[in-house]
């Protein structure tokens, strides 16, 4: 597993946070974004979109699948931030 850099999870969750509308302290790292807080699969795409845009990486639509909670995004991140490098 590759691990992503504490400022880049405090910035992702940021944006998860700001597109869930949600209080940061709402959302846990395991916390479920369809079961515990309502997102539907058009917020899914636009936490993608922005995670790409803010840490200008590639990140394949087949792993919203894994995108679930914050842990599953912390991973996708880091490994298209190593496969970027």
């Amino acid at each position: 597993m590759t691990a992503i850099t504490a400022e880049d999870a405090t910035k992702v969750k940021e944006i998860v946070c700001e597109i869930l509308e949600l209080e940061e302290d709402e959302v846990t790292d395991t916390s479920l974004f369809r079961e515990d807080h309502d997102a539907d699969s058009l917020r899914a795409i636009e936490i993608l979109a922005s995670l790409e845009k803010e840490f200008k990486i590639v990140i394949e639509q087949s792993e919203l699948a894994r995108m679930v909670n914050l842990q599953g995004v912390y991973e996708v991140v880091a490994e298209a931030q190593k496969a970027a490098a």
